[in-house]
């Protein structure tokens, strides 16, 4: 295995040295990396317009300041993607993401299933957020790899920042679902189930 990992760290050298952007689109890996880059900017820059939306809707303090928490650490990742662009020599581009369009949709869907003021919506909002952090959590791990593969240390350095605060944010919102939100939820669905009755 170290051998094959060899020539990417003499390509890497040879790359950051020249990061005017030199070279770059000249294999099918590299395209795909700034396809990919182009990708996540437009869906960081969706959800700098749907999280405060969902924070917006939420019922707890604790859940809402865990979303506005994300949104200033959302603007500092969408600056992140344009360093990585200036470090591989592109300009920053954004290109639609479905999956995040889906993924903000689907939201906007949970928001309209659940009532006003209750501890499902905000169960709702959790699912609907740890959804778009494990997607970021697999396309920022992704581009940690292709960025090393092709010789962009300091481009999967600062791509390497971002995936562990998208983790931790995934860590953060379990916390929170944890602590009483699901527990009160569950609550809910019982007492509207009785009053059916």
């Amino acid at each position: 295995m170290p051998t094959t990992r060899s020539k990417p760290v003499k390509k890497a050298k040879k790359k950051t040295s020249t990061s005017s952007g030199a070279g770059a689109g000249n294999s099918q890996l590299e395209k795909f990396f700034h396809h990919s880059l182009k990708d996540i900017y437009w869906a960081e820059k969706a959800l700098m317009k749907a999280l405060p939306k969902l924070m917006k809707k939420a019922t707890t303090e604790e859940l809402r300041s865990a979303i506005e928490e994300h949104i200033g650490q959302t603007e500092e990742q969408v600056s992140r993607v344009e360093e990585v662009f200036e470090i591989i020599g592109q300009r920053p581009q954004a290109k639609k993401c479905e999956a995040m369009e889906g993924l903000v949709k689907e939201a906007e869907s949970a928001l309209e299933e659940t009532e006003d003021g209750s501890m499902t919506r905000d169960a709702a909002i959790i699912v609907s957020c740890q959804k778009v952090e494990h997607y970021e959590i697999a396309t920022y791990g992704s581009l940690v790899q292709l960025a090393h593969t092709l010789g962009y240390e300091d481009a999967a350095k600062v791509l390497e920042q971002t995936l562990e605060e998208e983790k931790e944010t995934d860590q953060l919102l379990t916390g929170i679902a944890e602590n009483n939100i699901n527990w009160e939820a569950e609550q809910e669905t019982e007492e509207e189930e009785e009053e059916d009755e």
